[in-house]
């Protein structure tokens, strides 16, 4: 069955591709100095390697939105985002598979009663802005470096076309690196914590984790999407703005390149926090925004060249249609999927302040705050807890947040056998010994367990004022989560 509802996520993979691919290489094919063929060859090879080996940075954020915590609802999300898309592709306009899967996200979260963090959808939305905004910056800043080296050191006419077909594929290969790498996270994101695949090792060296073989196959369906239907926008980008030189083409693909790149990148996030220095949030952002915006970059530098506006508008219209067409499609889908079909689209969670829960609540100095008339209630989902909560005053949000996690009731049994096919790249051997020592246990609350593992081991406790460990650790957490949650009251016992 997982293969069946994997196949809307497949489809979505191959609307991007269809889609997107345009934003890597539209302003080279545009431009006449690349064939279509071998741009959509290189892409869809690049994009792969993206996916695979620098994919899960963005997926992550995408899972702080919304838990998508059910195969059926999975399924539904990807099919509605895709189907938007697809839509926009098929009008000829690239439209942000971004905003579609995170439409769709939202959709799913209205329809099963969950909430939304807003503190990750507005760093999301604030991304759209300073996604074209930046890779405009930088459009502009590198053409101006590019000219001026062209006048300092005078190429030949041919020697100047030659490097920038070579340069354009080049740039061209990066940016499809960083597409699949930014990217896949809103093919794969939603299917990431329900993957029934187990640690594979290629070769006696490669090891590929879950997550790597899901991306891999998202990978694959993004890469046939450019082979077969990315020409029809590849030209409404590369023509249809405005008409754009070879040079030009060059700075365009390259400043979007670049925009991908520090969004997705887990690394450079990394190095420029040991530094001190302000960081990326990883998140998916648009690829035809930076695209859109490193071309209008080049517009406003070039005073002389001619902007459509009017296509320009059609494109920006289509950014914001797509996550409502995306968000509707999912909550209307969903209905039927689950009345009609019999599906479980979402797995109900519960929450109910619990003895421990109270206990928690208490430790962390809230205990002011009146809770009597909740004591002994269990609340059928996130939402109506929160709603009982919101007559409460006095409550930050980090309060608020710290008070939901505590009431949300996920069980968990641990395995042994699980905890055997855990492979070493997903937990250290410290990590996993301190696990097997609670074999057999079962914890109400999920934070049970990320307490119960910190009391063990100093493996599962984050080195203070180390922001990179921690979400090192919450995302081990996580993953064991979903590894180990009950599927059934007999299994928790």
């Amino acid at each position: 069955m997982f293969a069946f509802f994997l196949s809307s996520g497949l489809f979505l993979g191959w609307a991007l591709g269809a889609n997107d691919a345009s934003n890597v290489f539209g302003t080279a094919v545009g431009s006449r100095m690349i064939r279509f063929r071998t741009a959509a060859g290189c892409c869809a090879v690049f994009i792969l390697l993206g996916a695979v080996i620098s994919g899960t940075g963005a997926s992550e954020t995408l899972g702080k939105l919304g838990e998508v915590n059910a195969i059926a609802g999975a399924f539904m999300v990807a099919l509605a985002a895709g189907a938007s898309v697809y839509l926009m592709t098929k009008a000829g306009y690239p439209v942000s598979t971004s905003q579609a899967i995170v439409g769709a996200i939202m959709g799913w979260n209205f329809f099963s009663g969950s909430l939304i963090d807003y503190g990750e959808l507005k760093k999301i939305v604030l991304t759209w802005i300073a996604c074209p905004l930046l890779s405009a910056v930088i459009a502009i800043f590198l053409y101006r470096l590019v000219t001026v080296c062209i006048r300092l050191f005078k190429p030949h006419m041919f020697s100047l076309d030659a490097m920038t077909r070579y340069g354009l594929l080049v740039v061209g290969a990066f940016g499809s690196y960083s597409l699949g790498a930014n990217n896949i996270a809103n093919v794969m994101g939603v299917f990431a914590p329900l993957a029934p695949f187990s640690e594979i090792s290629l070769f006696g060296w490669l090891v590929l984790s879950p997550a790597q073989q899901l991306f891999f196959i998202g990978g694959l369906a993004i890469a046939i999407g450019v082979m077969t239907y990315s020409r029809h926008v590849m030209m409404t980008v590369g023509e249809g703005i405005m008409n754009l030189s070879p040079v030009a083409a060059f700075v365009v693909v390259l400043a979007h390149s670049l925009v991908l790149f520090v969004f997705a990148s887990q690394r450079l996030e990394l190095l420029l926090g040991a530094h001190g220095l302000p960081t990326f949030p990883l998140v998916p952002v648009s690829s035809s925004q930076a695209i859109v915006g490193a071309v209008m970059g080049i517009g406003i530098l070039k005073k002389d060249s001619v902007v459509r506006w009017r296509v320009l508008g059609g494109i920006a219209s289509g950014w914001i249609v797509t996550p409502i067409i995306a968000g509707l499609l999912t909550f209307v889908s969903l209905f039927f999927f689950q009345n009609v079909f019999n599906q479980e689209t979402y797995r109900p969670v519960t929450y109910h302040l619990t003895p421990a829960a109270s206990d928690r609540i208490r430790d962390a100095n809230m205990a002011s705050v009146p809770f009597a008339d909740m004591a002994g209630k269990v609340y059928p989902n996130a939402r109506s807890f929160n709603q009982a909560l919101g007559v409460r005053t006095g409550l930050t949000p980090v309060q608020r947040n710290f008070i939901i996690e505590s009431a949300k009731v996920d069980p968990i049994r641990i395995k042994g056998s699980v905890i055997d096919a855990i492979g070493d790249s997903q937990l250290s051997p410290p990590q996993k010994q301190a696990l097997k020592s609670l074999t057999g246990r079962s914890f109400i609350h999920p934070w049970s367990l990320s307490e119960a593992l910190a009391e063990i081991s100093p493996a599962w406790r984050p080195a203070p004022g180390d922001d990179a460990s921690k979400k090192e650790l919450d995302r081990k957490l996580a993953y064991l989560t979903n590894l180990f949650r009950a599927k059934n009251k007999a299994d928790f016992r």
